[in-house]
């Protein structure tokens, strides 16, 4: 009995741990096939893509492990394509510009809607979440309209202000500021602490493991500005300052029909992805014992 116990309960491991790895190669696979794109030769590109360029029935056909593997399109990111360099330090401005934006407003905003009293703050708070449930398509005329009158448009603050103003990081670290310890505020209150002893010295340390983990993940996607915000709000004025990774591996991939070269641009975001997730992660447990992993 007892061997058959055990025999059922390593079984019931092991079908677990199938369905795990069966989970985990599934969302491997988007990968791996912009990899094998990455290494593909143009003609084999050509080849296996032709249904879909021809527009017939047809089926593609895709294979993990190219005939005639090849780096040319690495080649040509990192020696023959400057554009590329202009396009990758625009992304990486536009994100840091809008990370440090949303430390400086989430984090009052979410205080004041949490901790501070004042009349109308539930509905207005309720009101903000409505604004973050709302997809882009629904507020970009008036985005438009507001950063047109404020003459913005054509600038880096037409991308940049509509992010930092984003009510996603407010929402996450309100509930943090919502569960502060009333017993401790109390006591520093009775040793004479004034608001900005206690907001030092309470609040900011309280939220500090959220607002980490809000950051680590932030810099998972530090190369991911969102597409449909700058591609909608591109123009051939601006295009110089508005060209990020995400429109320049749509125009490569999809307009240019350069299948190769934007797997290659694609599959380089992602490593500097994983790279920033990593090496931040790393830098957070060591200095606050707070991470992901």
């Amino acid at each position: 009995m007892k061997y058959a116990a055990i025999v059922r309960k390593n079984w019931k491991k092991f079908v677990i741990k199938l369905m795990l790895y069966a989970v985990g190669a599934l969302f491997c696979a988007p990968v791996l096939f912009l990899l094998s794109g990455s290494i593909m030769s143009r003609y084999e590109l050509t080849q296996s893509l032709l249904p879909l360029m021809a527009d017939n029935e047809e089926l593609i056909s895709w294979t993990l492990f190219p005939d005639y593997p090849t780096f040319e399109h690495y080649f040509r990111i990192l020696f023959q394509t400057p554009q590329f360099f202009v396009v990758f330090w625009n992304s990486m401005k536009i994100v840091c510009l809008v990370l440090a934006g949303q430390l400086f407003v989430a984090v009052p905003a979410a205080w004041a809607f949490a901790v501070h009293p004042f009349k109308g703050r539930k509905l207005l708070f309720t009101l903000y979440i409505v604004l973050m449930l709302m997809p882009f398509q629904v507020t970009m005329l008036s985005s438009y309209l507001v950063l047109n009158k404020l003459e913005l448009l054509n600038t880096h603050g037409a991308i940049i202000l509509p992010a930092v103003f984003s009510a996603f990081p407010v929402f996450l670290i309100y509930r943090d500021f919502c569960n502060l310890p009333k017993g401790l505020i109390e006591a520093a209150r009775i040793d004479g602490a004034n608001r900005m002893q206690k907001i030092w010295y309470i609040d900011l340390p309280s939220i500090l493991p959220t607002f980490t983990i809000m950051f680590i993940m932030s810099c998972g996607s530090i190369m991911s500005v969102g597409f449909e915000k700058v591609y909608l709000m591109q123009n051939s004025a601006n295009l110089a300052v508005s060209e990020v990774l995400s429109t320049y591996t749509y125009k490569m991939g999809l307009i240019n029909l350069d299948y190769g070269y934007s797997s290659a641009v694609g599959l380089f975001n992602s490593v500097i992805n994983t790279f920033f997730i990593v090496l931040v992660n790393f830098i957070c447990r060591r200095a606050s014992e707070t991470s992901l992993w």
